[in-house]
């Protein structure tokens, strides 16, 4: 494992497979000023690194991925310093939603408020099957804010308020129904999910995959006739890569 600061280590394999693991925050991985910014530091000094197929973020932890963002920390702030801080979450969770390979997050435990927040920034959500995932700011006299933004995308106006708005938390199994979340593991078995997906995204192209992450970025914020329009001139980039040349005739080969 290279630590490439105190808070963020990696694992990389042959296949161009990166685990970054959040460390040296606490049994719950939580995030504080310093475990933010060391983690969103970790995650921009891998963004240039083409040789990168796709990063598992995991916590140290086998309690959660990321617990949530400090209280204890929290509840000395003031306007000015309270504003940083959410900031410095801010650009984490934009730094996940801009590394330009997928990005899975492994959720054992606990998911709650920031660490939820960070792992709707992620392209895929993998969850033990025993995880519990909450946004319990309200109840500490804070609205979620910054990327919470995501929620609705993804599970819908009711749902997303449902979460904000009573602090309730929710099991693996309805995290899955309501769509946070792609995959919910056996017991036991969410390294093995986890692979599972690791798997699937390698038998796509690889520069296919940046581009479409890229795309998929900007259909989340332009209207649908801008959408359409702008991936004209994607799709027409992806041949100078060589890559659909090269599978579509390894297809074609197959089928011989």
């Amino acid at each position: 494992m290279e630590m490439l600061n105190p808070h963020c280590a990696v694992d990389r394999d042959g296949r161009g497979v990166v685990r970054l693991t959040i460390c040296n925050a606490g049994t719950l991985n939580i995030l504080s000023s310093a475990v933010t910014d060391g983690l969103r530091e970790g995650l921009e000094k891998l963004a240039g690194d083409k040789s990168i197929r796709a990063v598992i973020l995991a916590g140290e932890s086998e309690k959660s991925m990321i617990g949530g963002a400090d209280i204890k920390e929290m509840a000395r702030l003031d306007q000015k310093s309270a504003e940083a801080f959410i900031t410095r979450l801010r650009d984490l969770c934009e730094a996940v939603r801009h590394f330009p390979a997928p990005v899975i997050a492994r959720l054992p435990g606990w998911c709650l408020g920031g660490g939820l927040e960070v792992a709707a920034s992620c392209d895929f959500r993998i969850a033990a099957h025993d995880a519990k995932f909450g946004m319990p700011e309200v109840r500490v006299g804070i609205p979620s804010v910054v990327h919470a933004a995501l929620l609705p995308r993804l599970i819908g106006w009711g749902r997303a308020r449902w979460l904000v708005m009573t602090a309730e938390n929710i099991d693996a199994p309805t995290a899955l129904a309501w769509g946070l979340v792609d995959m919910v593991a056996k017991q036991g078995g969410l390294d093995a999910a986890v692979e599972h997906t690791v798997k699937t995204l390698l038998e796509c192209g690889p520069e296919a995959l940046r581009s479409q992450k890229a795309l998929l970025r900007q259909w989340e914020e332009l209207p649908l006739t801008e959408s359409v329009n702008v991936s004209v001139g994607v799709f027409g980039k992806s041949f100078l890569t060589g890559e659909p040349q090269r599978l579509m005739q390894g297809f074609l080969d197959r089928k011989k």
